[in-house]
């Protein structure tokens, strides 16, 4: 097998489209709001895309029949822009695998007339939170602009430590190609997958996209989190309680 390895599954007229980016990353963010998205819309799968910068394994689909991990684009008519969307469940292995997919991607992206980039992500804060802010990262100070009167943050420096993997390369090798691309971070604790910030950056998207998604299935993934948060709580409240014993030895 090539280094990357293209199928062509199907071929299709986009009007407008945009890219979206949606692979593993903290708090799995971005892959979430993607599946929501094929989840809610109706997609049509146009490319797989292999490579040895994969992890090596198969999936184990139905009736126990494997397939070679991989990404997938998956193109999406909408009331408002069309969308290619790319999801998967891994990303590359080493520094130069990220470079090798992420200019494959854009390749692709490239082949069905997008101009326009969003990676989805999150950023991670280290506790838990309530209000979930976006923060965003741009190729363009014009992008920066607009995106700002959508609600979206940009703060110097963060996230800290840049933004790394595809999303991080499809801003900058984008730029390059002379698109204007965008990342969407939602704010999250980092520990646990996040449907609530999965949901904050689809907000945002659809209000910038003009497209809408129901987001009841989200907001019931939400709610199981909240319950495995609570029992994390309960476990650490119950932990810090001294015991006799330790009440004894401080008096």
């Amino acid at each position: 097998m090539d280094e990357v390895d293209i199928e062509s599954v199907e071929t299709v007229e986009l009007q407008d489209p945009v890219l979206v980016e949606g692979l593993p990353g903290v708090g799995h963010v971005g892959k979430l709001a993607a599946e929501h998205l094929l989840d809610e819309l109706d997609g049509t799968l146009v490319r797989r895309v292999y490579s040895d910068q994969f992890p090596p394994q198969v999936e184990v689909g139905e009736e126990g029949v494997a397939e070679l991990t991989c990404a997938e684009f998956h193109a999406v008519e909408t009331e408002g822009r069309d969308l290619l969307v790319l999801s998967g469940d891994h990303q590359a292995q080493s520094n130069e695998g990220h470079y090798e997919l992420t200019n494959a991607f854009l390749d692709i992206a490239e082949e069905f007339g997008v101009s326009e980039v969003y990676a989805l992500g999150g950023v991670p804060t280290g506790e838990l939170i309530e209000e979930y802010d976006v923060l965003g990262a741009a190729s363009h100070e014009h992008v920066v602009e607009r995106l700002t009167d959508a609600g979206v943050e940009f703060r110097e420096s963060e996230p800290a430590g840049g933004i790394v993997g595809v999303s991080g390369l499809l801003l900058g090798l984008g730029g390059r190609r002379g698109h204007d691309a965008a990342c969407l971070m939602g704010e999250t604790s980092g520990y646990l997958v996040d449907p609530k910030s999965a949901q904050a950056v689809l907000e945002i998207l659809q209000s910038e996209l003009g497209f809408e998604v129901d987001f009841e299935s989200l907001e019931e993934r939400a709610d199981e989190m909240e319950e495995v948060i609570g029992k994390i709580q309960e476990m650490e409240q119950q932990q810090n309680v001294p015991s006799d014993d330790d009440l004894r030895y401080i008096g």
